[in-house]
């Protein structure tokens, strides 16, 4: 492909494996606007390339997947931002969980918030033995605005989903893999590696069935859970919690929420 892009790396190999790094290392691999529109930029000139049958999602360096979104951007939302922010975010994921070609996320290090919203998007997860996840929206007064509302239940059932949710604690790989968050934990070897053996045996099937399997798997997921949860961000971002929740972390200080 010939795209070239700032925040992401690609390599495409002799089995027709795309590898996407997103590479903020300094930032842990966070999202912002720019990273978003690069990825669904990626993702649309794979599903067009008919020399990639396959992704693997990664994060560079190995502490962090993706931690999650750029506090600061998210820091001047208000409703109507808000809402349109979670809604760009909603789409670009939602094309990559409907993507017709098998993708697997490489959870290597953190995946915190959009980053483990971006890794439940994708088809599989695979985890490094220092993988940890959690959706902690609720620390900032507000909630997970890229569809983890959505798939976290639909993944991991309904009260062990409530519970991440409204704690924002965070989970380890093998705790994750207990849940059925994540399909395999690597702690030895390396995982983009074994994220490409399970790829080469997917892709002894034919393509045809694994794209119409993806469609059928991902047809039970419901529609109008996401316009919710995007409407309940924006409202979220008129909030004075909000306004705390961000600033203390930027200020690295605990937040003190009113309820307002």
């Amino acid at each position: 492909m010939a795209e070239k892009f700032k925040n992401l790396l690609t390599t495409i190999d002799d089995y027709h494996i795309a590898l996407l790094t997103i590479n903020r290392p300094d930032k842990l691999n966070a999202l912002n606007s720019e990273v978003l529109d690069e990825l669904k930029q990626a993702f649309n000139a794979f599903r067009d390339d008919e020399n990639v049958k396959a992704v693997i999602l990664t994060g560079a360096g190995d502490k962090a997947f993706v931690a999650g979104a750029d506090i600061l951007e998210l820091s001047n939302l208000n409703k109507k931002t808000g809402k349109t922010t979670a809604q760009k975010g909603q789409k670009i994921f939602s094309d990559i969980e409907m993507f017709p070609k098998p993708v697997i996320a490489v959870v290597n290090g953190y995946a915190l918030g959009g980053g483990a919203e971006l890794a439940m998007a994708c088809h599989l997860r695979i985890a490094t033995g220092n993988a940890v996840f959690s959706l902690p929206e609720v620390s900032l007064g507000l909630i997970p605005g890229y569809g983890g509302t959505q798939r976290l239940p639909a993944l991991i059932g309904r009260g062990n989903a409530m519970e991440l949710i409204l704690t924002g604690r965070q989970m380890k790989a093998e705790e994750a893999k207990s849940v059925g968050l994540v399909n395999k934990v690597v702690v030895d070897d390396d995982a983009v590696t074994e994220a490409r053996k399970m790829l080469i045996s997917i892709l002894k099937k034919g393509p045809i069935a694994l794209a119409h399997a993806i469609k059928a798997v991902n047809s039970s997921i419901p529609d109008n859970g996401y316009e919710r949860e995007a409407e309940l961000f924006g409202d979220l971002c008129d909030t004075s919690d909000f306004q705390e929740g961000t600033t203390a972390f930027l200020e690295k200080r605990k937040p003190d929420f009113t309820g307002n």
